[in-house]
């Protein structure tokens, strides 16, 4: 549920024309061909949970998992801070995973780590529920110094400036996850 009144078409497609592109298409692929050859390495005799963090993690993870050419389960847990917002709140849990974790490999797959709240509260339930592992797997870090939970995930595609970036599953209030690229909004 979004915390904020939906926008119009014009605005989004106003914000999309004025953002700066930090990825293109390609570049974002060849990053996720090298996390992809990072987790193999790690992974490929674990038999892991994947779990999707839901909804930026959908474009990540179905862009990276027929990249891993291993046994894996995949199921996902739904945990957000934004709700529609350009800033996070409370931590809201939406959906917990189905798959028993227990004894298992866990790898959280998700579209960013900015503050890592949201990452580190996944790695604490995935501990809490006696996974043997959790590793996390994010798109893009955000380059800051005001991280305070989950410090840097264990594979990481690509790095941003401290600004608000949508694209290849992040949004913008709720828009714009589907733009094969990653932007900044202009002025955020």
């Amino acid at each position: 549920m979004s915390s904020t009144r939906p926008i119009d078409v014009e605005t989004i497609q106003n914000v999309l024309a004025k953002a700066d592109i930090l990825y293109t298409e390609t570049e974002v692929n060849q990053a996720i061909d090298q996390m992809a050859v990072s987790i193999y390495e790690a992974l490929y005799n674990q038999h892991p949970v994947c779990l999707s963090v839901m909804l930026g993690g959908l474009v990540p993870t179905g862009q990276l998992l027929p990249r891993l050419n291993f046994p894996l389960e995949l199921d996902y847990i739904h945990a957000t801070r934004y709700r529609g917002a350009t800033q996070g709140n409370d931590l809201h849990w939406l959906k917990y995973p189905n798959a028993d974790i227990k004894g298992r490999t866990v790898l959280i797959i998700d579209d960013i780590l900015d503050e890592g709240f949201t990452l580190q509260a996944i790695v604490d339930y995935c501990k809490k529920m006696e996974a043997k592992a959790v590793l996390t797997a994010v798109l893009v870090e955000k380059q800051h110094d005001r991280r305070q939970g989950l410090a840097h995930a264990d594979f990481t595609g690509l790095k941003v400036p401290d600004r608000y970036v949508f694209g290849f599953g992040m949004d913008y209030q709720e828009q714009l996850r589907h733009v094969a690229g990653i932007y900044a909004v202009k002025g955020l």
